[in-house]
């Protein structure tokens, strides 16, 4: 029997080679002219809405046909599987132009005269990092117009077949796609490839690659982009060259090709905080054998006769102050002078980032042309699901026609649902916070007893002490936690946008980024707060210890101060996140595609089409770049609101960016299908939200230096209250450290065993020793450490801000040249075109066209005089 399988299977590939002989590796027709710019597919289940499908197919394809698309359907006796059918979709030149003027399309009417800047000095330095000329700019540069069918002859075009090109075809493809009817049901007009999509009748929908990715295409009218952009761009080995941006944008698209720029301008950003950080922590390295702090706490004679108050209640014993030795001394590695010198730098780095990028983003709008480009174009088209969802219509005072829209009344109640499911989340956040505050303060005294009980981690129990274990253990919780509520929470995100019904694609994303900005801010950056700015802060003093709901004593920091702890946190939260990242962006499309394409790798390449190569590749989705920014802009989060307590943190930071890049590029090159072209001219919200953050850096890194570090008590220290004019720091432990009386312990707190009968016992904080007539009250240090602190915040964020403000007021948004440039271009074209005007018009007198006057010439000829005057 299997031999007999194995000869049918023989015969029905022989067959299908016989039937064509040319490879199916195509992006043509059968006719192998007429291109493909779009599939759908579909399988044939005879199930119970078969016939309701077949009927919504036939209407959908009938109407394409009637808009002027033309079709060719694969039969899925053709396809690898026997159950997939293929719907090509071309789009010929009379649906082009049609289109191309509706979508406001800019085509080429003159190669650009304009001189290219001058050379870089540096080129020859930066030789190694550039690509091939062909690679990063594929086509001329062109002075360019709206499209219009009326003036076809002012436009170079050379070849039909190639005047539009393949982003730009398929872009004009969906728009009709997402428009066309295909019935009513339920008494409603129902239209749309994305409904089809989601009621099953169509399995997928998607513009062809254009050929293998490791490969060119046999095809020489092919331009094998694809493969080029692997080659040059998306294969790690080339992480040091630049991107093709150019190739980028015109292969998937301006709002792609505007990422991947945004994407590596900040990582070459990073590179110079990168580099100023790991001075900082390498000045914290060299250091650390001078640092007094840890030099008192680690000497027997001054650390090993300090004795501290137990760190819980009852279950915890007195301790030495030297048993933290270890971790005091890699504290400095981040507590030091050069965490002042780095939060102020970072405050100004991110003010240089963002005006740059403003001005490297001023230049793509005008290499590939975009300065006319306006979001309102995009906010006259309505989405599909708007317009089918509101039945109630009112004419549009811009276009003066009827339109839908959604009653105000309707709208008040999905925002209240809306904003109360968000309030809900967001309440799920800090209620999963503080159940990982609880259990950093339940485990401590578990960590604590075994540390102390266990010999085999008797020679690690000076690194890792029962504050770090306890602090660790709570990070990776904290860390799944997130990942776990991030889940859930994009699900419900998307539902609760749907619910909105926003009018636009643009209203889409920018309420969908405020939901999943808002919710990630708060989930990844909470714990984050909590030991900048809560731990250790509101503990009380023994005997009169502060408790979270009455049972559970708030923690201590370490002796040597929280900052360190912060730093733990924020390693294992912004690490894990990228390491997460990373495995779910390559290694799961990568494992989905494999599994899909295991039968088809072994049969012959003839018989494995194109369409139904990208069929098994995974779909890149509307909001794709959604999360690749939302990614990104958290990691910013990461090293801007907290870089005073990780200088390291941009350096990570840049070399997951590297990584990220060719990451991106592979996947997207590789495993997913090619993604619809769709034009932007900007990052578009996240701009605002990275400014908001910059904003807010430089209060959370002043509060950070003032109120987690230990620089403003050891500044205080140094300044007021030393003693040795040889060593100034000296002493400055003891000082840090106020008594405490063992009798004045309440049952409550009192440790079980007092084996070595200690009398006193010390703890962080400045209050007045026992017996001194204000008794465990805030001495006057105290204050004076306060008072530094809240004008330390003050000159700092002034010094700041106000640096902030005039770097942005010194930098102009939009480079001179490219002002030049702009204007220049805006003459040329007009130029061009009324110059196109006056000789269709005397072509019209010279043939006796009685509508042409002379009056109409002569103010023809006289707009030309006034635009060479302007």
């Amino acid at each position: 029997q299997q031999s007999g399988r194995k000869f049918n299977l023989f015969l029905k590939r022989r067959l299908r080679i016989d039937k064509r002989h040319q490879s199916k590796d195509s992006i043509f027709f059968r006719d192998g002219v007429r291109r493909i710019d779009f599939v759908l597919s579909y399988v044939d289940d005879l199930n119970k809405e078969w016939e309701k499908k077949l009927e919504r197919r036939k209407e959908f394809e009938s109407n394409l046909q009637k808009a002027g698309l033309e079709l060719e359907t694969e039969d899925k006796k053709e396809s690898e599987d026997g159950k997939i059918f293929f719907v090509k979709i071309h789009a010929p030149w009379e649906v082009l132009i049609t289109y191309a003027e509706v979508l406001n399309i800019k085509v080429p009417i003159k190669e650009n005269d304009i001189p290219s800047t001058v050379e870089n000095p540096l080129d020859c330095v930066l030789f190694p990092l550039r690509l091939p000329e062909k690679v990063m700019h594929p086509e001329p540069d062109y002075f360019t117009a709206p499209f219009s069918k009326d003036k076809q002859e002012l436009y170079l075009i050379n070849d039909e077949s190639t005047f539009f090109s393949p982003s730009m075809r398929n872009r004009i493809v969906n728009y009709i796609l997402t428009r066309c009817p295909y019935g009513t049901e339920e008494g409603k007009k129902k239209f749309g490839i994305k409904r089809l999509l989601n009621n099953g009748t169509y399995t997928a929908a998607y513009p062809l690659h254009d050929c293998q990715y490791w490969k060119k295409a046999n095809d020489p009218n092919c331009d094998s982009e694809r493969y080029t952009l692997y080659m040059e761009w998306a294969r790690f080995l080339r992480f040091y060259k630049e991107q093709p941006l150019d190739l980028i944008r015109k292969y998937y698209g301006e709002k792609i090709g505007i990422y991947f720029a945004w994407l590596g301008f900040y990582t070459e950003m990073l590179f110079l905080a990168a580099v100023v950080g790991l001075i900082c922590f390498l000045y914290g390295l060299f250091t650390m054998d001078e640092n007094m702090s840890s030099k008192e706490i680690c000497d027997p004679a001054i650390g090993g006769e300090i004795i501290m108050c137990p760190l819980c209640d009852r279950e915890c014993e007195y301790w030495r102050l030297n048993t933290t030795c270890e971790s005091s001394q890699y504290s400095h590695l981040f507590d030091n002078v050069a965490t002042l010198f780095f939060a102020i730098f970072m405050g100004i780095w991110v003010t240089l980032f963002l005006e740059f990028w403003k001005r490297r983003q001023a230049r793509l709008k005008y290499e590939w042309d975009l300065v006319d480009f306006e979001e309102e174009q995009q906010q006259l088209q309505l989405r599909p699901e708007y317009e089918a969802k509101c039945t109630q219509k009112k004419r549009n005072p811009v276009t003066q026609e009827m339109e839908p829209y959604l009653p105000l009344t309707s709208q008040a109640v999905r925002f209240c649902i809306s904003g109360a499911t968000v309030l809900f989340w967001v309440s799920l956040i800090i209620a999963s916070m503080i159940a990982v505050i609880v259990y950093r303060l339940a485990v401590y005294a578990a960590f604590a007893s075994l540390m102390e009980n266990t010999q085999t981690l008797q020679p690690i129990s000076g690194l890792l002490t029962p504050q770090l274990a306890t602090s660790v253990t709570a990070s990776c919780l904290n860390f799944v936690i997130i990942m776990i509520l991030n889940f859930f929470y994009e699900r419900i995100a998307i539902w609760i946008t749907d619910m909105e019904i926003p009018r636009t694609h643009m209203e889409y994303e920018n309420r969908l980024t405020m939901k999943m900005f808002l919710f990630q801010f708060v989930n990844y950056y909470s714990s984050c707060f909590y030991v900048a700015f809560f731990k250790g802060k509101f503990v009380g003093y023994p005997g009169a210890y502060t408790y979270m709901f009455n049972r559970w004593r708030n923690e201590e920091c370490d002796p040597a101060g929280c900052l360190i702890e912060l730093t733990t946190q924020l390693t294992i939260v912004m690490a894990g996140k990228q390491i997460w990242g990373n495995i779910q962006e390559a290694i799961v499309p990568w494992i989905c595609n494999w599994w899909g394409r295991r039968k088809a790798r072994n049969n012959p390449e003839n018989l494995y089409s194109r369409w139904e190569q990208d069929h098994d590749l995974q779909t890149f989705g509307a909001l794709g770049l959604f999360y690749e920014y939302l990614e990104m802009v958290i990691q910013f989060g990461f090293i801007t609101l907290f870089v005073a307590s990780f200088p390291l943190a941009p350096l990570l930071a840049l070399m997951n960016n590297i990584l990220e890049i060719r990451v991106d590029s592979w996947k997207l090159t590789t495993q997913y299908r090619r993604p619809v072209a769709a034009k932007a001219h900007s990052i578009g919200v996240w701009q605002e939200i990275l400014n908001g953050m910059a904003i807010l850096s430089v209060v959370t890194n002043a509060f950070i230096v003032a109120f987690t570090s230990d620089m403003i008590p050891r500044l205080v220290y140094y300044y007021a209250y030393s003693e040795s004019e040889d060593s100034p720091m000296s002493g400055y432990i003891n000082n840090s450290l106020s008594v405490f009386l063992i009798s004045d312990f309440p049952a409550r707190n009192e440790p079980k065993e007092n084996p070595e009968s200690f009398v006193i016992c010390r703890y962080r904080d400045y209050r007045y020793p026992p017996g001194h007539e204000r008794k465990y009250l805030h001495t006057m240090q105290f204050w004076h450490i306060l008072a530094a602190k809240l004008a330390f915040i003050i000159i700092m964020e002034h010094v700041v801000f106000i640096v902030k403000f005039f770097v942005a007021w010194m930098i102009p948004d939009v480079p001179a040249d490219v002002k030049a440039k702009i204007k220049r271009e805006k003459y040329l074209t007009q130029k061009i075109l009324h110059e196109y005007e006056l000789e269709k018009l005397k072509e019209r007198l010279c043939q006796g066209d009685k509508r042409a006057t002379e009056k109409e010439f002569i103010a023809t000829e006289g707009r030309m005089e006034l635009s060479r005057a302007m």
